[in-house]
């Protein structure tokens, strides 16, 4: 926290005299401070230690801890010094004082009066004259004439000035607005030695400020830009480097309405400025025009009810140390103006706010480590990205499809060689925060410098003294063991990571010696551990690249170092030899103006074209920012090579450097990679340049095919610029994306109350969190090389890039542009890039769907302009279909829809739709039955919505399935007499879902989809796709029963029983049965022990109709129980079961004494416990069985059982189909699917319906023959069918013999709902069960069918039914 340590108050007498002060400067060595005030004084404080060796707060610690003694610097840094101000010196200028501006050892002073006096800070004039401003020379350039003209009139004045060191000169503002810029020519400072320069067009200037490191000038003026001027270094005229204005299009409504710039303040590091206006707020730029930060929009400027807020009005601010605060006198608003009297004088007094930052750590140490992962560093804490590691130097995967998002808890646990998954690719608020050590902290407070390691696992940090390191695995900081070793050093040029040593170039304090150390991470930190190197200079920048260090001294020189691990015995250590040096003095004015220094692999001629192929990658150039300018200087291959094979690689003498070469202006960051990757080399050899608000650049190689000799005269690498909507922090070269940071606000003034008489100005501010940001560039590169022809190098470049996850997204967005700029454009486009652009990815086989997602997201109008570019719609249509792609076909279907007639939409429907079915794709087989109802009915082009609970269901006659249990197994006696009064019942299905069903067939349309229903449903009986069909009439709600009873003799006839029944096998994955070789002598046999399904059979094979015609004591319900589920106990064995038994739920049914009932009632009551119960693969043996005394044998038979059947799934499936086929009387597929599942009872049930009076006796000879056909089968090929066969011969006798006078006619038979014309009713039997006993109340079918209705909504998701979802046990009773 920051602490007040003095006050001096101007008593009022003087006060009076001097008036109020107005600018303050501190003296360079910080003893004294000089206040301007408003009468033309100038007032001179000494700045003096009151107490001598006293402090105004120092910390206590407990005694003996180590903090108390033995800390140099101890007092300086834990203690608030006790300092008193005194006025020294009054010196009277006689003029109002404009400006003040410390220069070196003198002090500047401008003067209303046109006056420029030097003064000296012990506040003598220095005898020299003040300098009238009219006699000093001004020109556009330095070249002209040396006589200028002059100010031509007399009240000029200087309004505000800046010193610049680094261009020697002085930044002014006149009175008049014009701006200029006085630099002195010789070192003599007299009016004749001045010489001043200015650009014409600016007339509006307001007040200046300067940047040292980018020898930038910053002009605020009146119209509320700031235009950033530089100095041209030949002629010496200024130029306009780029304007920092608000655009119309992000602020529409403060644009122009700022007032004039008030104040402009650069950042101690010169990465940044803000900016504030007259009318109030801030903003933040960087470097050259990128905007970061702008309270004038947003939640700064709105509250959380919509209502504006003031801007915040700024009176006076400045930077604190290292750029992390700002502080801020604020003005006040408008709004205080109506307050009350008494209140005034509260409000009158302006408050101090303190505003913190966090920066990139590329503004301070801009090292190759730190370039691709966004490290954010504040005064006491440090953000990363969180999620995975970023990319190491080996080759990572090409493949990105399979994106494992990382455990969070251990965020590093694969070292990070794989792609990186895409939480690392989004942006995202969640943040590693690092709080740094506060051991450290407090007596190094700020931090400086930072650095990561490659793989992101650890930071170095650097404060005031010393360093620390910290490890994201274990989650500890290594501090210096040795206190004082830690104050004897300050690190100078900022550290990189080599592997696993951190290089950092420091300053020996009690030597005086300029170092360069490597520290082991893994060691304690101790000088011991250390390797230091002298060097001549202080170092200012340093860089790692592959095994060499690269560092930029004081003196304008650059040395190359090689480093390599040495371990003797126990301890690790790394050597440092220096390699080469070379000399930059003749190119760099002044060192200071260097912003990064960097060693690549980058040159202008690509690997193939040099003498060596195998150097192609070395350290090849020096890229070095000198001042937003990018130099590059190349190594001189023009000279004899000579190949020393066998000489040691660190005695090679090192080629010498080219002489440097300008790449590019404005340059903030720069970007390289030193890996390789032959897959991706345009991306890894290429430079990456970020240039503030013009966006970035790539200087991208172009390579030759087939390396091919390329051309000389073609060049071989190319720049090509972009724009981004992002700051880039860093760049993934694999991954084609840029990250940043962004501020972020987030609202919290709801939670106060507005009426207080000043709403505090920290809930005026909103919270601020930063977001991490990411962009894609690659389709701005491919669009910049289209344009410029180079369309095979776009073509490498993409297909290097298709196996990214977002690569579809780069075509869609480069289509769209391109799409929305021409289309839309006023003048004739003589060249259109949109031809070139579509058939770029037609090269791509994502082609149909980018042009689709494309023309789905852009507006009507231009899709005729599209199409005439890409083609026909149709055309891509039908390609779609014959790619099997039908997702993409039904989005061109929509566009289909908008620009043809209905008939040719309805057409390609049509097509679509059949496909569809071909394939299975039920979800768009429901979308397209929408969609071609919707064309009939002459609706909008959106499908209608799923019915709603409301409104009756069309989806089909079956899908209570799930919710009541349908009796099978009615045995023939049980018939209700009402049975054939039915048909009057059943003419005309009563409730809504009667006049919806009518009305819909009058729907030509509905009989059009219906057609098509019924033809794919005959062409699937036809080729025994039992399976498909299941899925298809489940899926669709197909009314299949009703369908059915219409085909029975047509298309649901069995042709051949044997391709069937092996088909069937092969689709549900049923076992073909096998003979047993234990079976002959199984005690199985005498049925003692038999399951109860195989009791049955043999009951059934000694009497067969003794099971059927049997209903005293057991009821149908019980027995429909028994032979489906297989759990339920025999016959005779019916009162100890009934009487205890979980799974005898139903028994509550059973006293009812008409027989008629007990098929209604078994119809509509749900399954209760022993659905749950029901498991295909488990039978349950008779209560007197003993487990423990199986025999061998005994437990083969057992595992033969299970072995023999098919997977439960499939035989829930097989169930629900027999059930289906019985209802609609298809009783030869019924007799297929009772041989699968081989129960002689279904057989039985199905040859007694078989022989009921109503069956047509083709049928019957159809079954006859079919089961001979597989008899005959059995005997050749499948020898386990036999068993089965013969248990079943007797009923086969007697289908061949007969007799009318058998059963009456089965409840369920189908025949009657066959003959009623309404087969379309969803409910049939429902409502023939309701109508013909009044014992189900009415409501009951309602809420029934109303559950039906509301499934159709869920059956969107889970219509599965039994055939996709097997996770109902569905057993039919």
């Amino acid at each position: 926290p920051s602490v007040l340590i003095v006050t001096y108050k101007e008593p009022t007498k003087s006060s009076t005299q001097f008036g109020s002060y107005r600018q303050a400067e501190w003296r360079p060595d910080s003893t004294m401070i000089a206040v301007s005030t408003a009468n033309g004084y100038i007032l001179f404080f000494h700045v003096i230690s009151s107490r001598g060796d006293k402090y105004l707060y120092e910390p206590v610690y407990p005694k003996g801890s180590p903090q108390m003694k033995g800390t140099p610097h101890f007092k300086e840094e834990h203690c608030a010094p006790a300092l008193n101000l005194e006025m020294r010196k009054i010196l009277d200028l006689q003029a109002p004082i404009m400006s003040l501006q410390s220069v070196l050892e003198d002090l500047l002073v401008a003067t209303s009066d046109g006056l420029l006096h030097l003064i000296h800070w012990e506040g003598m004039t220095n005898g020299r004259k003040a300098i009238n401003l009219c006699t000093v020379p001004f020109s556009v350039d330095l070249q002209s004439s040396r006589v200028g003209s002059f100010l031509g009139f007399a009240d000029v004045h200087i309004r505000d000035m800046e010193y610049c060191a680094t261009l020697d000169g002085f930044a002014v503002v006149f009175n008049d607005g014009k701006v200029g810029f006085i630099t002195p020519v010789s070192s003599r400072f007299t009016a004749e030695q001045l010489h001043g320069v200015w650009p014409q067009d600016v007339v509006d200037g307001t007040c200046v400020a300067v940047n040292n490191k980018y020898r930038l000038m910053a002009f605020g003026c009146a119209s509320g830009s700031v235009q950033v001027y530089t100095i041209d270094n030949t002629t010496g005229a200024m130029l306009l480097s780029h304007k920092l204005e608000l655009t119309a299009k992000q602020y529409p409504d403060i644009w122009n309405k700022t007032g004039a710039v008030k104040l402009i303040r650069w950042s101690p590091d010169n990465s940044v400025v803000i900016v504030t206006w007259e009318y109030g707020g801030l903003s933040l730029w960087s470097v050259f025009g990128a905007q970061l930060i702008c309270t004038l929009g947003g939640d700064f400027a709105y509250r959380s009810d919509g209502t504006k807020k003031d801007p915040l009005k700024i009176n006076s601010m400045s930077w604190g140390a290292e750029g992390y605060h700002l502080w801020v006198i604020s003005g006040f608003g408008s709004q205080h103006i109506e307050i009350e009297s008494d209140l005034r004088n509260i409000v009158k007094q302006p408050s101090i706010l303190l505003f913190q930052f966090i920066k990139s750590v590329l503004t301070v140490n801009p090292c190759m480590s730190n370039q691709e992962q966004v490290l954010l560093q504040g005064e006491d804490r440090l953000y990363l990205n969180c999620g995975e590691p970023s990319q190491t130097q080996n080759p990572r995967s090409s493949s990105h499809t399979q994106h494992k998002p990382r455990l969070e808890n251990s965020p590093f646990a694969d070292g990070g060689l794989e792609s990186q998954g895409l939480s690392t690719l989004l942006g995202h608020r969640h943040w590693h925060v690092v709080q740094i050590s506060s051991t450290y902290l407090e007596s190094n407070w700020p931090i400086r410098f930072s650095a990561i390691d490659k793989l992101g696992q650890n930071i170095a940090v650097v404060g005031k003294f010393g360093f620390a390191h910290y490890s994201l695995l274990t989650k500890k900081w290594k501090l210096f063991g040795n206190i004082t070793q830690e104050q004897n050093m300050i690190v100078t040029g900022g550290l990189a990571w080599w592997n696993d040593f951190m290089v950092l170039a420091c300053y020996n304090i009690s030597d005086h010696q300029e170092e360069l150390r490597v520290y082991l991470r893994t060691s304690n930190l101790d000088n011991a551990f250390a390797h230091v190197t002298k060097t001549q200079a202080e170092t200012l920048l340093l860089s790692v690249f592959r095994d060499m260090v690269i560092v930029f001294r004081a003196d304008c020189s650059i040395c190359l170092y090689s480093i390599e691990r040495k371990s003797d015995g126990s301890n690790t250590m790394a050597g440092i030899q220096v390699l080469q040096e070379v000399s930059m003095s003749r190119y760099i004015p002044h060192p200071f103006l260097v912003v990064s220094v960097t060693l690549t692999s980058v040159s202008t001629e690509n690997g193939i074209t040099l003498k060596m192929p195998q150097q192609a990658r070395d350290a090849e150039s020096i890229m070095l920012n000198l001042a937003g300018q990018l130099i590059m200087m190349q190594r001189d291959r023009s000279g004899p090579q000579i190949r020393e094979k066998d000489s040691n690689p660190n005695q090679r003498k090192l080629l010498p450097f080219c002489p440097p070469v300008v790449l590019a202006q404005s340059v903030e960051n720069v970007w390289t990679t030193c890996r390789a990757n032959k897959q991706k080399r345009h991306l890894l050899e290429a430079l990456w340049l970020s240039c503030g608000g013009a966006g970035m650049k790539v200087w991208l190689p172009l390579f030759p095919r087939d390396h091919r000799k390329p051309h000389s005269f073609l060049s071989q690498r190319i720049m090509l610029p972009f724009h981004i909507n992002i700051y880039p922090l860093a760049v993934l070269f694999e991954d084609a994306l840029v990250l940043g940071a962004v501020n972020d606000t987030l609202l919290y003034d709801s939670l106060y109350t507005r009426n207080t008489a000043r709403e505090q100005l920290e809930v005026l501010f909103p919270f601020c969190v930063v977001e991490r940001t990411s962009q894609i560039y690659l389709h701005h590169i491919l669009r910049q090389l289209l344009v410029r022809n180079l369309g095979e190098q776009a073509l490498l470049l993409a297909q290097s890039c298709a196996a990214l996850p977002y690569f579809p997204h780069v075509l869609e967005l480069m289509l769209h542009e391109v799409l929305e700029e021409e289309a839309t454009s006023r003048e004739p486009i003589p060249d259109p890039l949109l031809p070139t652009v579509a058939k770029f990815i037609t090269e791509f086989p994502l082609f149909l769907q980018t042009v689709v997602h494309c023309a789905r997201k852009t507006e009507y109008a231009l899709w005729n302009y599209l199409f005439a570019a890409v083609g026909n719609p149709k055309d891509l249509f039908e390609e779609c279909l014959m790619a099997q792609d039908l997702d993409t076909a039904a989005s061109y279907l929509i566009i289909l829809q908008n620009m043809e007639v209905p008939a040719v939409s309805r057409q390609h429907a049509t097509l679509l739709f059949n496909t569809a079915l071909e394939q299975g794709k039920w979800d768009l087989c429901r979308h397209m039955i929408r969609f071609l109802k919707a064309i009939g009915s002459g609706e909008s082009e959106t499908p209608p919505s799923t019915p709603t609970a409301q409104e009756p269901s069309s989806s089909g006659g079956f899908e209570f399935f799930r919710n009541r249990s349908i009796s099978l197994s009615q045995s023939a006696e049980n018939v209700p007499p009402s049975k054939f009064n039915l048909q009057k019942t059943l003419s005309m299905p009563s409730g809504p879902s009667g006049k919806r069903w009518s009305k819909d067939s009058e729907c030509a349309e509905n009989m059009y989809i219906d057609m098509m229903l019924w033809r794919h449903a005959r062409r699937l009986l036809e080729d025994v796709r039992l399976k498909d069909l299941g899925c298809f009439a489940a899926q669709l709600g197909f009314e299949l029963i009703s369908w059915l009873c219409k085909e029975r003799t047509r298309a649901a006839r069995v042709d051949n029983f044997v391709i069937a029944l092996k088909r069937l096998h092969k689709d549900f994955l049923w076992p073909l049965p096998i003979i047993p070789a234990s079976s002959i002598s199984s005690p199985f046999k005498n049925g003692k022990y038999r399951t109860v399904g195989e009791q049955l059979l043999k009951s059934q094979s000694a009497d067969p109709f003794m099971n059927l015609e049997m209903d005293a004591g057991i009821s149908n319900i019980q027995r429909s129980q028994s032979w489906l589920s297989n759990i339920g106990p025999t016959h005779h064995e019916i009162d100890a079961a009934s009487s205890h038994g979980p799974q005898m739920q139903d028994a509550f049914l059973l006293p009812l004494s008409n027989k008629g009932d007990e098929c209604s009632i078994g119809s509509a009551t749900d399954l209760t416990e022993s659905s749950s119960m029901v498991d295909g693969d488990w039978t349950m043996v008779d209560e007197n069985f003993s487990t423990l005394s199986l025999t061998q044998s005994e437990l083969e038979h057992i595992s033969m059982e299970l072995a023999s059947k098919g997977p439960h799934k499939s035989q829930v499936q097989l169930r629900y189909l027999l059930h289906i086929f019985m209802e609609a009387g298809c009783l030869d597929w019924c007799i297929v699917i009772g041989l699968i599942l081989r129960e002689s009872s279904i057989i039985n049930q199905i040859l007694v319906i078989a022989q009921s009076s109503e069956v047509d006796g083709e049928m019957l000879q159809n079954i006859k023959t079919g089961l001979h056909a597989v008899d005959r089968w059995a005997s050749t090929d499948c020898p386990g069918y036999k068993p089965f066969l013969n248990i079943i011969k007797p009923q086969l006798q007697k289908l061949s013999e007969i007799t009318e006078e058998q059963i009456q006619p089965d409840a369920f038979q189908p025949i009657a709902v066959g003959k009623t014309p309404e087969q379309t009713s969803p409910r049939a039997e429902e409502s023939r069960a309701s109508s013909s006993h009044g014992i189900i109340p009415q409501s009951e079918v309602g809420v029934s069918s109303m559950v039906s209705r509301k499934e159709e909504d869920t059956t969107r998701a889970q219509e599965e039914e039994p055939f996709q979802d097997g996770t109902y046990d569905c057993s039919v009773s």
